[in-house]
This record gives structure tokens, C-alpha cells and sequence, in this order.
């Protein structure tokens, strides 16, 4: 006999054609009584099932919809950043022109300009700081004033240059603006304040330049002024427009001199080509990097590379009346960069999304069948009363989609607004995926409760298991074959389903061992005094329900979640410890301290430096970056040169892993032989068989004979081409002096970066001092740690172990839930026979603890075992931030980690669950009296 509350499911077969739905026979039609809404009777009914229905759809389709839009958003930040450090040069378009002939103006430059502008886009704009234009003379003079500034008796040099709109980026500090010069006297110029002070000049200055090629002329220091802001991308490109610049002649013997620019009015454009020999005008525009997006950057690229090169660039000649105009940007190549970098990366992006989709399946399955088995009585009942298949499902959908698609539309419209981007497939096609999930979850369960019954197939499960035992060996195979997919293509599917395969094939054969092993485990357990360790393992041992064995879902969704939580932790710690390798490798050691270009390391600042707290090995090391090697299959080759202490180098040279050598190959010789060199690899190609003679400058040669060939050296981080590693020592110093007299400072060890700073304050400063660069490895690690793209990456696989997690522990309770009928009238027949309530506790332990705890073992397996399987084939250079060899190495304590606090929540999961609902249970069964 049915409940009121359960309506009819189809048409009874005795009931007339004619009568309304839910009629008895024989009733009147006008009489019929309508049956409740099948939608509302059900909701009324069974409130919390309906609710922990929505809510869980909420969840799973609120990771759908925010994981592929955390992804779109890191893609952007990385693509912005990764612009963002190359510059405001490097991220323009670039236009220049030789100046017209005949009178100039602005207005001629402001025409050109407003053409140009017009053919950008559309799917690039210019930056809001505006284009950057103007005209500059293309060489600069040399001044022969006696009372400027020469450190080494060489003459300064000045640009002349005309800068639209220079005033709202300076405050004039002294003077006036240039302007109402006369043709035949000096051109007025405003001068930056500190190149006036540099050079000693003053308003009032008369700027006297001669030269053999060209006619003396004059510049008149009319005004000086001072930049609002000198790093100001304003002043990108331009030749030391805020300061003197120190330069350096190209003779043997370099010498220093200051060169220097000055801003002219409108009126003195026409004079800039007398100043430089030619004039030129420019225009920078540069591209507004901030609303660049990843998903457009192909498209991008071709319109800028057009409008560089292409018919845009022609017409733009013709527009401007410049046929000699040229267009130049370097973002087209950037742009291939990024898109290499994300292509790199978005495949270790995805294993955790990935991961959290495989377990968000299970636990729908698991919600499914757990609907399924408390409603499969009255779905029995109402197709035995002649309700068809169809038309319950139908119902069943009807039902589900009430509950399923305002969460679902809730959740996308949160993950929308709490992740804005402009893209929105992925978003939708996610959520729509989830939300079709759990609405076909339970009728999909249905549909197999309504079927005819079958018995066990062990052959058809067979030949499945062995379907993905061989699947999981193919792509596994296939990815250590060809490794991961080239550059630009995308994800590499093959890269993220491995590790979920692994999990998959790890879960079954769990599900064929944990049962047979648990068993054993009941069994010595049954030859034991007491009884609740046999009976919580002899129930882990099969399944509820009637089943041989336990379900396998659950402990699929275990080792799917720490399978990848596993994997992506070892992804993480070893680009951790590739940052800090590379990071070693840029800057030469743990510490690197450089004196400018013409200076030494004092004795007194080795001393101090090498007394600081953290500093294990002290390193001074002479440099020379222009010498010669006579004697080479070429005659003479241009090399740089390295002169350090043999030992204490190796011993840089091996805890940096570049450049290692035996120090015993540069050990002296006998006088008058050739000094021992370590040559580079590519230096070693060109050397011949010799003899050869090192020239370091015109006070001597040294004879120098190759000793060995090394790849590269800790002094010279990232240099490539030709190079050269000396002993330094008597012979060395014989030859050349200063090699006795260090210019760079190498450390291991953990030196502080502050301390470091203040020995270099400290340091005597020369006239001509402009700077010293102090870099750490800590420094440098945290420099590539601050990549958006790899912290983006580290953000979602933390989310994705955190819902996979979630789930996980969810599809856990689901089966406690599903087996808590059953369990609970356990408990009440033992409570009748003296159990006690800790008792209890212990017996659910006992029983669901086994398989967590094994499926926890599992996963930390199968996580190693992907790791060790698949991590050499991984690039990890796109994290890393900088080009990296290693894959990823196996590392125990973050897999064992993720196990370990999986299993720990689980632990805690099972008390919580037996705590809360065991207790109520129990005491339901014992009210109402065993119906079973």
C-alpha cells in the first residue's frame, strides 16, 4: 500500500484511456482527485537529502566554473608581468624618420603622430602615459670647454634633442625654457641640474664644440631642470636625458668621459642636423600591456607585426609623407616567448583542476548510488504499480533539476564574480559539465535499479581493469617517450591523465588486495580473545548490502586526491630547489659583490666581507672582459678572462654545479713555462694546438696552455662564447699587476644582505665611482619566485588540493552513510548484548579505518611511482622562472605529507560521523525493534 506522499508514477493498466492522471476506476471524470505534485511531495518529504543535493552541486560546480577562470587570470598576470620587466622600450612600437627638408615644426610632428595613431588597434591600444615623440640629432658633439669636467682628460660629448611635451615630466629649476635663438648665434638648450653639476657648468654657459668635418657651433645653457622621476618611462631610449652618463673609450687602455644631453625649443629643430651631422625625428608608442590577454596574443602579434612591416607600414609612409620611415617593436617576439612560457606550464596547471574533476565523478557516483539504495524500494514499487522506465526517470530529473540548476547557476554566477575575466567557455562548458553530473548522478542509478537484474560478470570487470591496466602503460609509455608537448600546443593530455591513470589502476588493484588482506588480518584476529577487532575487519572485508566485497569508488576518490595532491607537491618542492640552484648559478655563488668598471676591492672590504657571520668560503676573483689570445687557428681571439686562488675557485665551482674542475690542473709549473688555463668549450674549439700568449693589456703577454675545457664558470654567470680561468699567483701577477688586486667578491654560505650593503657604503668611493652591485642567491631566488605565472600555478594546485581533498573525505562519509543502516543495526543487536558505547566507536573504526589507511599507503605509492615515472619528462623551466635541467625529482616528504594529513582527515571524518549520527541511529533501532 502506498504513503499519501508518494504519487502515482504512470497510469494503472485498468484505468480507462479516458481518465485524468491519478483517477480510480469507475470515478466520474469530473469527480477525479489530482495526485500532489511529484516535485513538491518529494522535497516535502526528504528536505535535508534535498538540500545536501544542492549544496553539494553548489560546491563542485562553484570549482568548475573558478578553476578555468584562476587559470585565465594567472595566464593574464604572468603575460603582464613577463612584459612588464622588458621594459617600457621593448613593449613599444618604435617610429622614426630622417627629418624632412625644409622647415620643421611640431605641427609636422603632431600630423605624423595623429596617422600613426590612427592604424593601431584594434585589438592593441596605447599605453595611458601617452606616445613619446620628438627630434634629436643623430650624433653627438664634443665640447671643448676648458673648464668642463674631463676625470681622464677626455672631452664630454652632448645630444641635442626636441621633446614634445618635456615639461610636464621636469620642474625647471633655474633659467627658462630654451626658445628665441637667433640662426647665427648659440643654440639655447636647457641642461638636466645634475649633469650641470657634473660637468660644471652653469646658466649663462656658453657650450663651445669644433670638430675636423663639420662647422664649430655653440650651444648656450639657457635653463636648468630636474626629472619629477628619472626611472619615468618617459625618458626610455633617450641618451642620458636626466644625468651625465659615465662611457668608456674602446682603446687598450680605456679612459672615462661623461656624455650628456640638453632639451631645445621648437624654434631650434631646424639646427639639430647641423649639431649631429643629421637629424631624426621619433616616435615611441608605447602598448598598454594591462589589457593585453593571453587567449589573444596570436592575433595581436600579427597585427603589430603588420603594422611594423606589412601593408600598414606602407600606407602609413604614404599617410605621414615619410618614405623613409621605419617601424620597429619587439613584441611580436615577445609574444611568442609568453605564449611558450604559458604553453610550458599550463600542463602542470592542469594536473590538479584534473585531479579534483576525477574525484568530483566518484563522489557523484558514490551520491548516486547512496540515493539509490534508500530509494530503491519505492522506485521497485512504483514500476511494479505500472509506472514505465521513461517516465520515472523523467520525474526523477524533473526532481533533480529543482535542486541542481539554482546551485549550479548560483555557484557560476559567485566563481564569475569573485574571478572576473573576460573569458567565459571554459567557465561555462566546466560548470555546465558539473551541473550535468549531478543532475544525471541519481538517474543514471536509477535507470540500473529499474534494470533486470544480472549476476556477477568477474570476466567483463576483468577484462576492464585489464582495458586500463594497459591504457595507463601507453600513456605512461608515450610520455616518457616523447615527453611533454612541444611549446605552443596547449595542455598535453597524455601529461595529465597519467597521474590520474596511475591513481585509477593503484585503486584497483587496492580493490583486489585490500579485501584478501583485511580478511587474513579477521581471521588471526578471530583466533584472538576479543571481538570487536574481528568483526569491525571481517565487515572491511566485504562490502554492505549483500556485496562479496568493498566498493572501490571510495578509495579511487583517495587515490586520485593524493595521487595528484602527491605529484604537484614534489612539482612544487623541486622548483623550490631548482629556484635555488639557479639562483645560485646567476649570481656566482650565495653572494656576489662587483666594483665598477676601472675599480678594485680594497684589502680592508675582503677582510670584513669574508669576517661576516654565514660566510663559509671567501672567494676574490680578477675579471677582464677585453683580452686576447694570440696564437688560435683565427690568429688572435677576443676572450674574457677569470684569475682566482685554483682551490678555493673549485671549491665555488662545486657547490655552485658550474664550471667544476680539478684544482690540481691549474697548479703551477715550473718557471718560464705557460701558465695552466682552463679554456671554455667554445673558446677550446677555436685554440688549435697552440703555442699561445695571453695579451691583457700593453704592459706584458702571458704564455698560457690549455689545462682542461669546462662549460662555464661561477664569475661568469650565463656567458657563453670564449673564456679563460688562470691561477692566480706569481706568474700571473708577473705578467699583469692588477690581477692581484680582486674586482669581484664571490661567497657561500648565508651572508646578510644588509650587512654586505654597509661594507659597501663604507668602501673608499674614486671620483669617477658610479656604483657597486651586491647580489645575493636569496635575493635571486625570491626575484624568480615573484613570476605571477608560477605563483598562479602554486595558487590553483593548492585550491585543487584542497577540493580534491574535500571531496575525497565527502565520498569517505558518503560511504559510511550508505553503510550506516546496516551498521547501526549491528550496533543495536550488540548494544542488546552488553556492547559498549566505546566499544561501538572502536568497532566503526575498526571497520572504515583499514581501507582509508590503505588507500592513504596507496596514494603516497602510486604519487612516488608517478613521480618517478613521470617527472624526468617534465619541463620545469616555466615555474622555475628561468631555464632549469632537472625534471622532477622524487622526494618522500611531500608525498608522504599529503598522505599522511588525508588520513589524518579521514580519521577524523569517521569519528565525527560515528559521534554525531552512530549514537542516534542506534537508538532508532532499538525504539522501533529489528524490521530486518
Amino acid at each position: 500500500m502506498t504513503s499519501p506522499a508518494t504519487p502515482d508514477a504512470g497510469t494503472a493498466p485498468d484505468s480507462p484511456p479516458d481518465s485524468p492522471p491519478g483517477a480510480r476506476p469507475g470515478t466520474p471524470p469530473g469527480s477525479a482527485i489530482r495526485p500532489a505534485p511529484w516535485v513538491r511531495t518529494r522535497l516535502s518529504a526528504a528536505p535535508l537529502t534535498a538540500l545536501l543535493a544542492a549544496a553539494l552541486a553548489f560546491v563542485t560546480v562553484l570549482l568548475s566554473a573558478a578553476l578555468p577562470r584562476a587559470m585565465d587570470r594567472g595566464a593574464d598576470q604572468g603575460l603582464r608581468s613577463f612584459l612588464h620587466d622588458r621594459g617600457a622600450s621593448a613593449t613599444s612600437v618604435l617610429v622614426t624618420s630622417p627629418a624632412q627638408d625644409g622647415p620643421q615644426s611640431p605641427e609636422g610632428l603632431d600630423t605624423a603622430l595623429a596617422a600613426l595613431l590612427a592604424r593601431t588597434g584594434p585589438g592593441y591600444g596605447i599605453a595611458p602615459s601617452g606616445p613619446v615623440y620628438g627630434a634629436r640629432g643623430v650624433k653627438p658633439r664634443s665640447l671643448d670647454n676648458p673648464e668642463l669636467a674631463r676625470p681622464e682628460k677626455v672631452s664630454p660629448i652632448l645630444h641635442l634633442m626636441h621633446l614634445h611635451g618635456a615639461e610636464e615630466h621636469v620642474r625647471l629649476v633655474e633659467g627658462r625654457w630654451p626658445g628665441g635663438g637667433t640662426p647665427d648665434g648659440p643654440v639655447p638648450v636647457a641642461l638636466p641640474q645634475q649633469t650641470a653639476q657634473t660637468l660644471g657648468a652653469k646658466v649663462g654657459t656658453v657650450l663651445r664644440s669644433s670638430s675636423g668635418t663639420s662647422d664649430a657651433m655653440s650651444a648656450e645653457v639657457v635653463g636648468l631642470y630636474a626629472a619629477h622621476d628619472e626611472a619615468d618611462a618617459f625618458w626610455t631610449d633617450l641618451p642620458c636625458p636626466t644625468h651625465a652618463c659615465q662611457r668608456y673609450t674602446r682603446a687598450r687602455l680605456p679612459e672615462m668621459y661623461w656624455e650628456a644631453a640638453a632639451l631645445v625649443g621648437p624654434d631650434a629643430l631646424g639646427r639639430l642636423g647641423a649639431w649631429g651631422g643629421k637629424s631624426e625625428e621619433f616616435w615611441r608608442l608605447p602598448v598598454d600591456t594591462d589589457v593585453l590577454r593571453a587567449d589573444r596574443l596570436a592575433a595581436v602579434g600579427h597585427q603589430i607585426a603588420a603594422y611594423a612591416a606589412g601593408q600598414t607600414a606602407t600606407d602609413l609612409a604614404q599617410a605621414t609623407g615619410r618614405p623613409r620611415l621605419q617601424i620597429s617593436s619587439g613584441l611580436p617576439a615577445l609574444f611568442t616567448q609568453a605564449r611558450a612560457r604559458e604553453s610550458a606550464a599550463a600542463p602542470l596547471a592542469a594536473i590538479g583542476p584534473a585531479g579534483v574533476a576525477g574525484v568530483a565523478v566518484v563522489v557523484f557516483c558514490l551520491a548516486g548510488a547512496l540515493t539509490g539504495d534508500r530509494r530503491e524500494t519505492e522506485l521497485r514499487l512504483l514500476h511494479a504499480r505500472g509506472g514505465s522506465r521513461r517516465g520515472i526517470l523523467l520525474r526523477l530529473l524533473g526532481e533533480g533539476a529543482v535542486t541542481v540548476l539554482p546551485a549550479a547557476a548560483l555557484a557560476t554566477a559567485l566563481a564569475v564574480l569573485l574571478l572576473p575575466t573576460p573569458r567565459w567557455t571554459a567557465t561555462l562548458l566546466a560548470a555546465s559539465a558539473a551541473a550535468l553530473f549531478a543532475l544525471l548522478a541519481f538517474p543514471v542509478r536509477a535507470a540500473v535499479v529499474l534494470s533486470a537484474r544480472r549476476g556477477p560478470r568477474p570476466r567483463r570487470r576483468l577484462a576492464g581493469e585489464l582495458l586500463v591496466l594497459v591504457t595507463t602503460a601507453a600513456a605512461v609509455f608515450e610520455v616518457r617517450l616523447r615527453g611533454v608537448a612541444p611549446a605552443g600546443e596547449g595542455v598535453d593530455p597524455l601529461l595529465v591523465a597519467a597521474p590520474l591513470l596511475l591513481a585509477l589502476c593503484g585503486g584497483l588493484v587496492l580493490a583486489r588486495l585490500v579485501p584478501a588482506l583485511v580478511g587474513a588480518l579477521a581471521w588471526l584476529a578471530g583466533r584472538r580473545s576479543g571481538l570487536i577487532g574481528f568483526l569491525g575487519l571481517a565487515r572491511a572485508a566485504r562490502g554492505t548490502g549483500g556485496r562479496r566485497r568493498p566498493s572501490v569508488l571510495p578509495v579511487v576518490a583517495l587515490l586520485l586526491a593524493i595521487t595528484t595532491g602527491g605529484f604537484g607537491a614534489a612539482v612544487l618542492a623541486t622548483v623550490d630547489s631548482a629556484r635555488t640552484e639557479v639562483a645560485r648559478v646567476n649570481v656566482g655563488g650565495d653572494a656576489q659583490v662587483t666594483a665598477p668598471y676601472g675599480e678594485i676591492l680594497p684589502e680592508s672590504f675582503l677582510e670584513a666581507a669574508a669576517a661576516l657571520p654565514g660566510v663559509r668560503l671567501s672567494v676574490p676573483v680578477w675579471t677582464d672582459d677585453d683580452a686576447f689570445v694570440f696564437g688560435t687557428d683565427q690568429g688572435s681571439t677576443k676572450v674574457r678572462v677569470v684569475v682566482a686562488d685554483p682551490v678555493t675557485y673549485a671549491q665555488l665551482a662545486r657547490a655552485v654545479g658550474w664550471g667544476e674542475f680539478d684544482p690540481a690542473l691549474l697548479a703551477p709549473g715550473a718557471a718560464g713555462t705557460p701558465v695552466p688555463a682552463l679554456f671554455s668549450r667554445d673558446f677550446a674549439r677555436l685554440a688549435g694546438s697552440g703555442p699561445h700568449e695571453l695579451r691583457l693589456d700593453n704592459a706584458g703577454a702571458l704564455p698560457v696552455k690549455g689545462a682542461g675545457v669546462v662549460e662555464g664558470t661561477p664569475a661568469l654567470p650565463g656567458v657563453g662564447g670564449s673564456f679563460l680561468v688562470l691561477p692566480a699567483g706569481p706568474a700571473a701577477a708577473a705578467a699583469v699587476a692588477q690581477t692581484t688586486h680582486p674586482t669581484r667578491w664571490f661567497a657561500l654560505g648565508s651572508p646578510d644582505k644588509a650587512a654586505l650593503d654597509e661594507l659597501v657604503r663604507a668602501v673608499p668611493r674614486s671620483p669617477t665611482f658610479a656604483g657597486w652591485a651586491v647580489h645575493t642567491g636569496a635575493d635571486e631566488s625570491a626575484r624568480l619566485a615573484r613570476d605571477p605565472l608560477g605563483r598562479s600555478a602554486a595558487r590553483l594546485f593548492w585550491a585543487s588540493v584542497a577540493g580534491a581533498g574535500g571531496l575525497a573525505l565527502l565520498a569517505v562519509l558518503l560511504t559510511m552513510v550508505r553503510a550506516a543502516p546496516e551498521r547501526a543495526a549491528l550496533l543495536a543487536r550488540l548494544r542488546t548484548m552488553g556492547l559498549r558505547p566505546r566499544q561501538g566507536m572502536a568497532l566503526i573504526l575498526t571497520e572504515a579505518l583499514p581501507q582509508a589507511l590503505a588507500a592513504a599507503l596507496g596514494g603516497a605509492l602510486v604519487a612516488a611511482a608517478a613521480v618517478a615515472l613521470l617527472g624526468p619528462a617534465v619541463d620545469l623551466s616555466a615555474l622555475v622562472g628561468s631555464h632549469a635541467h632537472t625534471g622532477v625529482r622524487p622526494t618522500l616528504w611531500p608525498v608522504l605529507a599529503q598522505a599522511l594529513i588525508l588520513a589524518g582527515l579521514v580519521a577524523a571524518a569517521v569519528l565525527t560521523e560515528a559521534a554525531v549520527t552512530g549514537r542516534r541511529q542506534i537508538t532508532t533501532e532499538l525504539r522501533a525493534g529489528d524490521q530486518r
